[in-house]
């Protein structure tokens, strides 16, 4: 008979204490610097990245080493405590960007979401090999073979990332806007791809490119997309029609929590990110979701936006160390990354909208939404780490696009265009179904 000393041990005192210490610490300084990055007309995202930049590597750890190896100390099992809360906020945060998809309009415009996707990867793919070849032997990690680095830097490339162009849609007010809508559709189908494909540079990487490499990915998506028409979207619908029998919030936002994680984890099960089975589940959850559920999932949704959307953002800020870039030689080829980065997704998703029919300034806004790479970069240069495809300096490069490009490229651009778009019935018909708590007098123009 199994008594309570036979059982794991429960988390140590001092464990807890100092995950308190560290939610709270980022949280404050995520919070003060995001209020400051709004009055700066900047989206909030800065700062909170900000927040973790000035407690990480970059700034703390310099400043004051003792302090910052004792508040942040790099201990796998007491680090992965603070990751496993910040990756369930940008789960629940993806999950509730797929709510917003209008998915008549997705069907609607698909085919220009794939001209605009396809471009939008294509180009930046292609440079971003080229450039992963004209790399120097100092930025690749020794013995590694050049087509497999080049190959993964070209994906790292031409990823977008849903969490940040949801979150900086969300902050702008253009969730509902169509443009917006097609944004999110495009960069659904961007990251769809992009995890196929790092799935075979992965093989490329392991254990060479062959024909199991390629298909079993494809086999994998082919899968989960039709568990999510098929079974995906039966569970859904059930479980919000049970979750409205009853007048309390709790069992509506306990199911879409569960609905949400348990997709992560099929995602994750058949090798593709959990963010991307999240993003699918939400929006089917959002295709049933009333305006009873609406008002009932407003404190989930106040606390994923207000606690652990800032948490995670703050969390993917301190895993960088901006001092890497000091070497002559990354101080060089990062802004020529930089460069290739923005200017091939930004020219890619224009020349694709332009072709696709879009208006100039439709173009303008597809092209700089969709270049916010954020989190999903970093997570593949994450990736690229563990594989070996990437040294210190490299994996701060992509880091560094990754940091960028989202607060500094999407917002001003998105802001002067969409400005210049009329603000149709439709779109207002939208924000009251989808954002029932902003006004209807033209949120986002």
């Amino acid at each position: 008979m199994l008594t309570a000393t036979d059982t794991v041990e429960p988390l140590p005192g001092e464990f807890l204490l100092l995950l308190l210490l560290q939610i709270g610490a980022l949280l404050a300084l995520a919070l003060g610097l995001g209020r400051l990055a709004q009055r700066l007309g900047l989206p909030t995202i800065l700062g909170e990245l900000a927040a973790g930049v000035l407690l990480g590597p970059s700034v703390l750890a310099h400043v004051a080493p003792a302090f910052s190896a004792w508040l942040f100390p790099q201990d796998v099992e007491r680090m992965h405590l603070l990751d496993g809360v910040g990756q369930l906020g940008v789960l629940l945060l993806v999950g509730f960007t797929g709510m917003h998809v209008d998915l008549k309009l997705a069907r609607r415009h698909g085919r220009t979401a794939a001209s605009v996707s396809a471009a939008a990867l294509l180009l930046p793919l292609g440079l971003g090999f080229g450039l992963g070849l004209s790399f120097p032997a100092k930025l690749k990690p020794a013995g590694i073979d050049p087509v497999v680095f080049a190959s993964f830097l070209g994906v790292a490339m031409c990823v977008s990332s849903i969490p940040i162009i949801g979150r900086v849609l969300v902050d702008m007010g253009l969730i509902h806007r169509t443009v917006g809508q097609l944004i999110l559709v495009v960069a659904t189908i961007d990251d769809a791809v992009g995890w196929l494909l790092i799935s075979v540079v992965t093989a490329m990487a392991t254990t060479g490119l062959g024909g199991h490499e390629i298909v079993t990915p494809l086999w994998h998506m082919a899968v989960l997309l039709l568990l999510t028409l098929t079974a995906g979207r039966w569970v859904v619908s059930r479980t919000m029609r049970w979750a409205a029998r009853t007048y309390s919030a709790a069992p509506t936002s306990t199911a879409v929590v569960v609905l949400l994680v348990l997709a992560g984890a099929g995602a994750q099960a058949l090798g593709f990110e959990a963010l991307l089975g999240a993003f699918l589940c939400g929006v089917l959850i959002g295709t049933n979701v009333t305006e009873q559920h609406k008002t009932k999932l407003e404190p989930l949704n106040t606390t994923v936006l207000a606690f652990l959307s800032p948490l995670f953002f703050a969390l993917a800020g301190l895993r960088i160390d901006l001092t890497s870039l000091a070497h002559p030689t990354a101080a060089v080829w990062a802004p020529a990354a930089l460069a290739v980065a923005v200017i091939s997704k930004f020219l890619g998703a224009f020349v694709g909208s332009a072709v696709a029919g879009l208006s100039r300034w439709e173009a303008l806004a597809v092209g700089a939404g969709i270049n916010a790479r954020g989190v999903i970069q970093v997570v593949i240069a994450v990736v690229g780490v563990r594989l070996g495809l990437l040294n210190t300096a490299t994996y701060s490069i992509i880091v560094l696009i990754a940091i960028v490009t989202p607060p500094l490229m999407a917002p001003p651009i998105l802001k002067a265009t969409v400005r210049r778009l009329a603000y149709t019935e439709e779109e207002k018909l939208r924000e009251q179904r989808l954002c029932p708590s902003a006004t209807t007098s033209g949120t986002g123009q």
